[in-house]
């Protein structure tokens, strides 16, 4: 069972990894007992709401985390004050991986909606790695899954009409996902996802909804016409 703790608790160190739900499917899946008995730090789990910003870009990259739940936003502040959101983290991913090989942190990491983490120190994440190859091979595999996710923002949200993004954006919400329902997120976040004005996310979402390609299960959650949306994906 998550144990739901404050960030000021989470400091004291109140997480159990080796009982963790998750175990089989986040970084430390190849990890031993022993391997945890070697770990001092607290790994630590917490809950963020929404809108609270976990880490900054430029902030020194002393610790990892995991996403347990919820989803993160990945965010690069342009010179104009504009916001440009590079990325999305949702269960299982791990951010702050850039903390393996630099000082500081990349971008701003902010939680879009109730937001469980696991943290852990980058440096006791080093050992582990020249130790275990599993972990090693794992950490290679997940840092080669980002830099692809973020090539695929690229060419896939960041080109195209507004119907052609907002549809792109959409499918990958709720891809590997037995589901077709999904959760939007807010109308100016979207826009910072795709490279569009709010305005003009506004105006998709409603076509879409006019025509039932979204439609509405619950308060913001949305059963999505998937075939048709790739229809309009591919156009």
């Amino acid at each position: 069972m998550a144990k739901n703790v404050s960030l000021r608790e989470a400091w004291s160190g109140e997480a159990d990894c080796l009982n963790c739900s998750l175990r089989t499917s986040v970084l430390f899946a190849g990890l031993r007992e022993t391997d945890f008995e070697r770990i001092h730090d607290p790994i630590d789990q917490y809950v963020l709401k929404p809108g609270t910003t976990l880490y900054r870009a430029g902030d020194p990259g002393n610790h990892m985390y995991t996403v347990r739940s919820g989803s993160l936003k990945l965010v690069q502040f342009l010179p104009d004050g504009s916001q440009r959101i590079v990325r999305l983290a949702k269960r299982t991913d791990v951010i702050g991986l850039e903390a393996l090989v630099d000082d500081g942190y990349q971008h701003h990491a902010i939680a879009l909606q109730p937001t469980e983490v696991c943290r852990f120190p980058t440096r006791v994440v080093r050992t582990l790695s020249d130790e275990n190859p599993t972990l090693h091979r794992e950490l290679m595999a997940r840092w080669q899954r980002a830099l692809k996710e973020a090539d695929a923002w690229l060419t896939e949200l960041s080109t195209g009409s507004a119907r052609q993004r907002v549809a792109r954006l959409l499918l990958r919400l709720v891809r590997d996902r037995e589901s077709s329902e999904c959760e939007l997120f807010s109308r100016e976040d979207m826009g910072a996802m795709l490279g569009i004005t709010t305005e003009t996310t506004s105006r998709t979402i409603a076509e879409f909804k006019r025509q039932s390609l979204l439609v509405e299960a619950s308060a913001s959650r949305f059963l999505l016409d998937i075939p048709n949306l790739h229809r309009i994906a591919d156009e």
